[in-house]
């Protein structure tokens, strides 16, 4: 069987900001489906670490400071529950589905890091992202997910809200291997190999790009997981 008619754990943060070195997380959300099996979702709204949350980053999803501090639970809790749900999934051998991964795994990471709890195992990601820039590199406009549904006929229910955006992911991953037949015949480790290729090579050539503009500017290339060691102070 192929990963794709297999179990998916779609995996989306929404957060305080877009530095995933900085940024505290908001609302999280990891939702199992496919594999002929229920759909199980676990969601998680928290106090931000008593963070104040920008004006830009509610308008985006939709939490406020206040929300958060009133109704979310402590951070450190759920930073630790949102470890061990994905700890679950991975040593069930269940590949985790997350848009943009270098951004959600690294701020997990680091949020991790900041409580002194252990870091997520290694397992399979899988990046519609990443996937999408790789077999489709040419394609003009925008690669937001919800572009990404758009070109791939995707269904997404409220943009911007964590369980949508996991459940979003997963249905792009899944057209994505109807779509590209070599993506299916790859085994969850290929295809997550050949991703921190692809993903270092876009890296790369959108620097070369940004270069042209500013000889200073550098483009991550680490994936799904920025290094702890490249921390940077800015």
């Amino acid at each position: 069987m192929t990963w794709h008619l297999g179990r998916l754990a779609g995996f989306d943060i929404e957060s305080t900001g877009t530095n995933p070195e900085t940024a505290r997380i908001v609302t999280a959300c990891i939702v199992q489906l496919g594999g002929q099996q229920p759909t199980v979702a676990a969601n998680w709204l928290t106090d931000a670490d008593g963070e104040e949350i920008p004006e830009q980053a509610a308008a985006v999803h939709g939490i406020s400071t206040s929300k958060a501090r009133t109704e979310g639970i402590p951070l450190k809790e759920a930073v630790a529950e949102i470890l061990a749900g994905l700890t679950q999934v991975i040593l069930a051998g269940i590949p985790i589905v997350a848009m943009n991964a270098r951004y959600d795994i690294t701020l997990l990471d680091r949020e991790a890091h900041r409580f002194g709890l252990d870091p997520l195992p290694a397992g399979p990601v899988i990046d519609p992202f990443v996937i999408d820039k790789q077999v489709d590199r040419y394609r003009p406009g925008k690669r937001t997910l919800t572009a990404l549904c758009e070109h791939y006929e995707v269904r997404l229910d409220g943009a911007h809200s964590a369980d949508a955006d996991a459940v979003a992911a997963c249905r792009v991953a899944w057209r994505q291997a109807t779509r590209y037949p070599q993506l299916a015949a790859m085994t969850l480790n290929e295809l997550h190999t050949a991703q921190v290729a692809w993903a270092a090579e876009q890296a790369a050539s959108l620097q070369e790009y940004f270069r042209k503009k500013d000889p200073a500017v550098v483009v991550e290339g680490a994936w799904p997981l920025i290094p702890r060691q490249r921390e940077t102070t800015s």
